[in-house]
């Protein structure tokens, strides 16, 4: 997972609990970071239809009906991304130790046994389950 997950899953959330066009800026201000940024994961979140948009005046993002049902696995497929990911392996298929020659193969099928499992996780968890345990533990005024 990358940074973006997280962002777009606290995007989801705080376009959830305002149930109202809320801008680039006022998300990356909830955010922590650059409104630029934020529109990047947005885009995505749009074409994967997790939040409709709205141009001009007044312009922003909005939560879609039943955003409160979307999974993080769903918003993990939008992002294109996987779970546990290796951008490099150890050893060489061309190597005669058994070792360096098996070890990336390995690694790869862990890595797809991790996937799964996080993905049968993570289908299980929603927007809406995030909401609500944000404010059910966290009664400090801060809505």
């Amino acid at each position: 997972m990358t940074a973006e997950y997280s962002l777009a899953v606290h995007a989801l959330v705080f376009l959830l609990h305002k149930n109202c066009i809320v801008t680039s800026e006022e998300l990356a201000k909830n955010i922590c970071t650059n409104p630029a940024r934020v529109r990047k994961v947005m885009s995505k979140l749009r074409h994967g239809g997790l939040v409709s948009s709205s141009e001009g005046m007044g312009s922003g993002y909005m939560a879609i009906p039943q955003s409160e049902c979307i999974t993080l696995r769903q918003v993990l497929e939008t992002l294109q991304e996987k779970a546990v990911a290796a951008s490099w392996h150890s050893g060489s298929v061309d190597m005669d130790c058994m070792i360096a020659s098996g070890m990336s193969t390995i690694m790869d099928e862990i890595y797809g046994k991790m996937n799964e499992q996080c993905d049968a996780y993570l289908g299980q968890i929603t927007i809406g389950d995030i909401q609500n345990k944000i404010f059910s533990t966290n009664n400090n005024g801060n809505r």
